[in-house]
């Protein structure tokens, strides 16, 4: 689509996607995020000179209702599951790009509930994001442990006051925000090695 140029756009696309989401939180703007990601796809073609058709655009916007999730998330899943624990998703993904995400990755019937951040209106760290799971569950901050892939989403929810597991499959250095997680791992089935000690 763009020779040469995919894994700068991409960079890019995915830096200003996230920027958005926590600029329009902060100013009380908000839109859900598939049009955050139209937005910052359309920022980043023009920062960078390519010329973004409408059919180019369709196709890299679908290819995010095409995702999956990693190969080692349904078994680990289903483990926990197995093992009594109740598993929600909290996720910036609007509830029709999460009811792909599940589909597309045979996850069906593995979460009691799919929290969007639509439902507050304001995208993560914020807190409102992060309360959702106490109301769904009903349950306290402490009871609840929350699995983040992403440095900053780990000290979001360890500021909120989640026990907080990191599954950092990339290596990625420790943000520095003034918070680490209580556990870290590079795949899913690490998260659950850290509830059976913590439990």
């Amino acid at each position: 689509m763009f020779p040469g140029r995919g894994e700068e756009l991409t960079t890019l696309w995915r830096t200003r996607q996230f920027e958005y989401t926590w600029l329009r939180t902060v100013g009380n703007k908000y839109v859900d995020f598939w049009q955050v990601t139209g937005d910052a796809l359309v920022f980043s073609c023009r920062s960078l000179n390519l010329e973004l058709t409408s059919e180019n655009r369709d196709n890299l916007m679908q290819s995010y209702l095409t995702i999956k999730a990693w190969p080692d998330a349904l078994p680990a899943l289903k483990e926990l599951k197995g093992r009594g624990m109740r598993i929600a998703f909290l996720s910036n993904f609007t509830a029709a790009m999460l009811d792909r995400a599940v589909k597309n990755s045979g996850l069906e019937g593995i979460f009691e509930d799919r929290l969007s951040t639509d439902r507050v209106r304001a995208f993560k760290p914020d807190p409102r994001a992060y309360e959702m799971a106490l109301k769904a569950f009903q349950l306290k901050r402490e009871e609840i442990a929350f699995g983040a892939f992403a440095g900053w989403d780990a000290a979001g929810a360890k500021w909120f006051g989640y026990p907080t597991f990191w599954v950092n499959r990339a290596h990625a250095p420790t943000e520095e925000l003034g918070v680490l997680p209580d556990g870290t791992g590079s795949k899913l089935y690490d998260l659950s090695t850290f509830l059976q000690h913590e439990g």
